[in-house]
Order: C-alpha cells, then structure tokens, then sequence
C-alpha cells in the first residue's frame, strides 16, 4: 500500500486538483491522508465534504512543512510513502511507475519522477542534487522538456514537492527531530532528509515515466505562477531568511570537515553573491 500525504495551509483550488488526481490513479491501493494546517479558506470543510476516503489532521496552528509531514508519517500504514505539495497533479500512472522503479532495488529508498510545470513543457526537477556550493539543485530545472532526461537511474536525492519514499528508509533515517527535520519548517528540508538517507546507504532513483506536475512556489508565495527568474525574489523576506539559515543547518548537520574544506571556494562564492543580494535590495 501506499500512504499519500499532502499537507496544505489555504490553497483550496490547488488542493482540490491535486485530490482529484490522486483519485484518478491507476493503481488503487492507497490511503490518503491531509494535514490542513490550520486553513481559513475552507480546505478542511471541502477535504470533509467532498473526499470522504481521506483521513484529515486538522492542526490548530500552522506548523509549516516539516511537523505536518512527521504527522502524516506517523500515522501512515503503507509500504510506501508520497509526500506530496498541494500544489501538485499527479499523471494517472505515476503511482505505479515510481513502485517499480522502487522494486528495482531494495535499497532503493527514495523515487523521483519527472516533475514539470503546469503547462508540460518546462521542467520543474528531474532530482535533487548536491551543488559544491552546498545549494540544493533540482536537474533540469526551468529548462524545456525536450527529451533530454529520459534515461532513468540513480541520483542524489528526490525534490520535497512530490517525495517518494520506502516506509522502511523513513523508519531508519529518522532522527530525534523526526523523518523531516521539524526545525527547518520548510526549505532544505528535503535535501537533509536526502543526505541523511544517503549515509546510511540508502539510494535514490529517477523514473522519467512517473510524471508529476507542480505549481513551482504556489504553495509559499502569493500567485500562482513565479517568475523564470525563480522562487527566490518572489519570497516574503522572513521566507528568505529561512531559505538561507536552513542552507547552513543542513551543513553543519551533514557535511564532513573534509568534504567541507574540498568545497570551501564554491561555498564562500555562493555566500558572497547571496549576501550582496541582500545589502544592495534588502
């Protein structure tokens, strides 16, 4: 079985599109679980009303990603788990495709399909990686489908917008901060769970055939579709702030000193570009 998890805060429209295509899957034995993150647009009524088949932790206080995540982990019951944005759709086939891809292997502990925008032609992530500058780094990002990444294999790790995971991989990763590190809240969130797994040996696959298609920043910025320039400048400034604290949390939780000083220059250079960015607008 697979558990799929959303978790939402006032993004009923998005929401909505993202459960009926859930609904629409090919393959049938799943539960879903919603953590509504204390929404005031009604997304807890709609989830209650109109998708009856779905388990709904309705928190009193927005708890930002991660703990709403650790929740909807805690009481999931599948072999597999999807964590998933609300401001995803899924392909009909994509529940499918990314369990044989996880079958390939048993140490296989983490699957990404191929995430695009809405409109199919650009590409949002087809996985995450690791940049030298210790930045997350989705491949393909913003860049147009053209066939270029059809080929499947392994990668570094999976983007936390449609996260497909081994229930068994969670259960071991999982710290006392829980699957998701509670205290980042959201961003890099993923990249620590990823680099987490990654040291325990667990591996992480790419299946071009398990689409996904995302709404890139609807979830954390106020329109609907963000800008080519990228994520970053549509942010509030205290979700930037975040954005960058969270980048030096996640080395200083898994980088070696070795490693560290190896990538020191492409580190110094990516703090220097981002901090001016700051003085000369912020």
């Amino acid at each position: 079985m697979i558990s799929i998890i959303i978790v939402n805060y006032n993004k009923k429209d998005l929401l909505k599109h993202c459960l009926d295509s859930v609904r629409a899957q090919s393959f049938r034995d799943i539960e879903i679980i919603a953590v509504d993150n204390a929404s005031t647009d009604g997304s807890a009524e709609m989830i209650t009303a109109h998708y009856p088949e779905a388990k709904l932790i309705k928190n009193t206080v927005n708890l930002l990603f991660c703990e709403a995540q650790n929740q909807g982990i805690e009481m999931s019951k599948g072999d597999f788990v999807l964590c998933l944005n609300s401001d995803c759709a899924l392909d009909k086939d994509y529940l499918a495709k990314a369990v044989n891809a996880a079958e390939i292997n048993e140490n296989i502990g983490m699957v990404s399909g191929k995430i695009l925008r809405m409109d199919k032609k650009i590409i949002d992530s087809t996985g995450l990686f690791l940049g030298r500058n210790r930045k997350a780094v989705e491949r393909g990002y913003n860049k147009e489908d053209k066939g270029q990444y059809e080929k499947p294999g392994y990668i570094f790790g999976v983007s936390g917008a449609a996260a497909f995971f081994r229930k068994k991989m969670l259960l071991d990763t999982k710290d006392e901060y829980g699957y998701f590190d509670k205290r980042f809240g959201m961003y890099y969130e993923d990249l620590d769970l990823c680099w987490r797994a990654k040291k325990k040996g667990w591996k992480a696959y790419y299946a071009p055939k398990a689409i996904v298609y995302h709404v890139r920043g609807g979830t954390a910025v106020n329109r609907s579709v963000v800008s080519r320039k990228g994520q970053f400048r549509c942010l509030e400034n205290s979700l930037k702030k975040r954005y960058i604290i969270n980048r030096y949390k996640c080395m200083i939780k898994n980088d070696t000193i070795a490693s560290f000083l190896a990538n020191l220059p492409f580190i110094l250079w990516y703090d220097m570009k981002i901090w001016s960015y700051f003085v000369v607008f912020r």
